[in-house]
């Protein structure tokens, strides 16, 4: 086949914006260093990815899923590690000044610590809350 058209591809994959996103991502995989699986023949990148199509010599459900998850913008976060959490539980349970009675994190900040609202010292050494007013 010395030239490739959409008519070729269509036959492997009917629908045509499929067939265009599909063409895309396995070009952008092309520039991005993924080996050819037929001769170039000096064609640009998107030629040839059609051509891997038409004689499927790429695996389509792969195409498929790296076209996915190329698009998505959603990140899917991992779950702590259970050696994390315990590491969490142990660091709180040196340092039970992190804590309000109630149990919820305290905020510390340049070693003043309050529960209700972060405090600071500014360069002068005097002590400002934050959203309050001065407090000495």
């Amino acid at each position: 086949m010395a030239r490739v058209t959409v008519e070729d591809c269509v036959t492997k994959i009917p629908n045509r914006f499929d067939l265009v996103a599909m063409a895309a991502q396995r070009a952008r995989d092309i520039s991005a260093g993924a080996s050819l699986t037929v001769e170039r023949d000096n064609d640009k990148n998107p030629v040839v990815a059609l051509r891997e199509i038409a004689d499927e010599t790429i695996p389509l459900p792969e195409l498929e899923e790296a076209l996915i998850k190329g698009l998505q913008t959603y990140v899917e976060m991992d779950e702590p590690e259970e050696d994390e959490m315990d590491l969490l539980a142990i660091q709180q349970e040196l340092n039970p000044g992190l804590t309000d009675e109630s149990g919820d994190a305290a905020v510390v900040i340049n070693g003043f610590q309050d529960s209700e609202e972060a405090i600071m010292a500014d360069a002068g050494g005097e002590i400002m809350s934050i959203g309050g007013d001065a407090q000495t």
